[in-house]
C-alpha cells in the first residue's frame, strides 16, 4: 500500500468537494434510474442540505483529504459516526473517492483503510458503506477489505 497522509479536511477543500461530489451524487442517481437528469441536480443538492445542515461542521461527521508525502492530494472521504438508519455502534462512509490521476495505484486501499482507523478512534466498532453495482473497482475494493453485502437492491426494467 502506498503511504498516504491522512488529514481533517479544511473549509476552503470543503466547499470545493461538497460541490464536486453533489455532482457526482446526482450523476450516479440518474445513471442508476432513481432520479431524473432534471431534477437531480436539486435533489442531490437537497440531500446535502439535509445530512449537512452545518456544511464542514456538521456534528458527527468527518472529512478527511488524502496527500502523498510529497503533497499532492489524492482523494477524499466523508463518514459519519452515527448511522443513518439507526444500527448501533456503526458508522457510515458516505463518500469515497481517489483523484482519476491515481486510481489503481492502492490510494483507494489507503484512504478506506485510514477512514476506518478514524472510526475506530471514535469509538465506532463497525463501518457500513453503499455501493452502486455498476462500480465494480468499488465492489472489489470493500470485498477484499473484508466488507459484506447485508442489504441488496435489485432492479428491473418492465417496459422494455
Amino acid at each position: 500500500m502506498p503511504e498516504l497522509i491522512v488529514r481533517p479536511m479544511h473549509g476552503s477543500e470543503f466547499d470545493e468537494w461538497n460541490e464536486a461530489t453533489t455532482r457526482v451524487l446526482a450523476a450516479a442517481q440518474v445513471a442508476v434510474g432513481n432520479w431524473s437528469s432534471e431534477d437531480a441536480p436539486e435533489m442531490a443538492r437537497r440531500s446535502r442540505r439535509e445530512l449537512l445542515p452545518d456544511g464542514l461542521a456538521t456534528a458527527g461527521m468527518l472529512f478527511l483529504r488524502g496527500f502523498r508525502p510529497d503533497g499532492i492530494p489524492v482523494g477524499a472521504a466523508w463518514l459519519g459516526l452515527t448511522h443513518p438508519r439507526g444500527t448501533p455502534d456503526c458508522a457510515f462512509l458516505y463518500f469515497i473517492e481517489v483523484d482519476e490521476a491515481h486510481r489503481g495505484t492502492g490510494y483507494g486501499r489507503a484512504l478506506l483503510s485510514a477512514a476506518e482507523e478514524a472510526a475506530l478512534s471514535q469509538g465506532v466498532k463497525s463501518l457500513e458503506l453503499n455501493v452502486f453495482g455498476f462500480n465494480t473497482p468499488a465492489i472489489h475494493l470493500y470485498e477484499s477489505a473484508g466488507y459484506r453485502v447485508v442489504t441488496q437492491h435489485m432492479r428491473k426494467s418492465l417496459d422494455a
